[in-house]
């Protein structure tokens, strides 16, 4: 798998850019993927969705699905879509730093 520099650190991603150290993940390796995402600069409002999903991917191991985070952070389908152009599973999950999503995020 390749190693990309994120953050100011070497750090093995799959094909799609997912990162597979998830432990490596920072603020400034989110800033840098979201660069990828074209969602740079993060504002608020997407760090309180990629926040969300890096605090339920730590508590439940896997991404939440889309009905849990459009109630738990208030922002509609449509926002987040406004804020994450690629979806939630591809931009928000790797800029969050998780594994690439398997079921319907």
């Amino acid at each position: 798998m390749p190693i990309v520099t994120l953050g100011g650190q070497q750090i093995e991603v799959d094909e799609d850019g997912f990162m597979q150290e998830p432990e490596k993940w920072s603020n400034e390796v989110a800033e840098d993927i979201a660069k990828t995402e074209d969602v740079y600069p993060m504002n608020d409002d997407r760090w309180k969705i990629v926040n969300f999903l890096r605090n339920y991917f730590v508590e439940f191991g896997i991404a939440p699905p889309i009905r849990v985070v459009t109630k738990q952070t208030g922002f509609d389908l449509k926002t987040i879509y406004t804020l994450f152009p690629s979806g939630l599973a591809k931009g928000g999950c790797k800029i969050a730093g998780l594994p690439k999503p398997t079921g319907c995020v």
